[in-house]
């Protein structure tokens, strides 16, 4: 029996490490300005900052068949253009036949430059491609300055070509930022173009 190709060995990807990372630009040229302008920061150094991003994939079908995670972790790998790890139940539900240690779903951290590469394609690209969007409701914000929205389907991803999909899954985002409240966060990634309702 030959050996299953990962998504990764046969998908005709777009590799997100090569993308200029835009955000990161305009944060430092243009955001820190503004938002010293706007607080009165006594300092640059606190001034908010994006600190790093997660994104997290439940894949219940993995009860059923352990080995359809793989490619979640290949396709999230794609998309991310960081290696994704397998998430683990850390306790039973025997409503859902999880145990305790099972493999049931796969996340990646990411910071840095990766992480503004990802903030470029999610702006500029996934959401926009998103059906019937019409901007990213603002309620996701937790009360400590970090955000976190869904995405319903990876193939808004430029790197997922859609006759390598298998199944259609989505995807939970949070965005950490070093903010103390929800506003200075909001205007932090309002400033970068993240793309948030206007009206609610």
């Amino acid at each position: 029996m030959a050996k299953r190709k990962s998504v990764v060995e046969v998908g005709e990807s777009v590799n997100i490490k090569s993308f200029v990372p835009k955000t990161k630009k305009l944060y430092e040229e243009e955001v820190v300005k503004k938002l010293m302008e706007e607080f009165n920061y006594k300092s640059i150094m606190a001034v908010p900052k994006i600190e790093k991003i997660v994104v997290n994939v439940g894949w219940g079908e993995a009860v059923v068949d352990p080995d359809s995670l793989d490619v979640v972790v290949d396709e999230l790998t794609l998309i991310t253009g960081q290696k994704a790890v397998k998430t683990y139940a850390k306790k039973s539900i025997s409503n859902f036949k999880i145990r305790k240690g099972m493999a049931i779903g796969a996340k990646v951290t990411l910071r840095k430059t990766l992480m503004y590469n990802f903030l470029d394609v999610i702006i500029n690209i996934a959401l926009p491609r998103t059906k019937d969007f019409n901007g990213v409701s603002t309620k996701g914000f937790d009360g400590r300055g970090n955000f976190s929205f869904s995405i319903k389907e990876q193939v808004v991803f430029p790197s997922i070509k859609y006759d390598m999909i298998k199944q259609i899954h989505g995807m939970d985002i949070t965005i950490v930022t070093t903010a103390k409240t929800d506003l200075e966060a909001y205007k932090l990634l309002k400033y970068l173009g993240f793309p948030f309702k206007e009206k609610e």
